[in-house]
């Protein structure tokens, strides 16, 4: 069984019109909300053993919070492509992951990471799918499974496990 882990990245700020979207930080509240999934995912057994992130400053300070709570033999690939990915780009990504992988924590952008997981969650608990069909908000996690492989992954549905927002926490 392989889980896939999807992380929205928590919430940004715009307060600084000079910075480009993809320089933006995160806001107090939004490192308060990373603080609170570290915590979260330090529960999630068997925790992932790849983690695929973007570029984006958000993502990687949502990150390097989560990441104090993960195993130290996780390894953390930062991506350029999962930068505004859509969600046939971001499935392609994950089809190249290695078939001995486990568990991935992929770290992005919306509308991407919410279309993914729509997409490839169709099976399980129908009050869970009827969240992530509602909103899919900042600092949103989704965990998915599925008995495929990494390279079969969408061609059956994924069940929909869990799906936590900030606010659950």
């Amino acid at each position: 069984m392989h889980r896939l882990f999807v992380l929205r990245h928590a919430k940004s700020s715009w307060g600084n019109s000079n910075l480009a979207d993809h320089d933006r930080p995160l806001t107090p509240r939004g490192r308060r909300a990373a603080g609170a999934l570290a915590e979260h995912v330090a529960t999630i057994g068997p925790p992932p053993t790849l983690v695929l992130c973007s570029t984006a400053r958000r993502a990687q300070d949502t990150l390097a919070v989560v990441r104090e709570r993960l195993p130290d033999s996780t390894d953390v690939l930062v991506e350029d492509e999962l930068y505004g990915a859509t969600a046939p780009e971001l499935l392609a990504r994950l089809r190249q992951v290695p078939e001995d992988i486990p568990g991935v924590l992929l770290v992005g952008h919306n509308p991407g990471l919410e279309d993914l997981v729509r997409g490839l969650g169709r099976d399980g608990d129908p009050g869970l799918i009827a969240r992530v069909h509602g909103k899919f908000p900042t600092g949103a996690l989704a965990t998915l499974a599925f008995s495929g492989s990494w390279t079969g992954l969408g061609s059956e549905p994924a069940t929909l496990e869990a799906f936590v927002v900030p606010g659950d926490l």
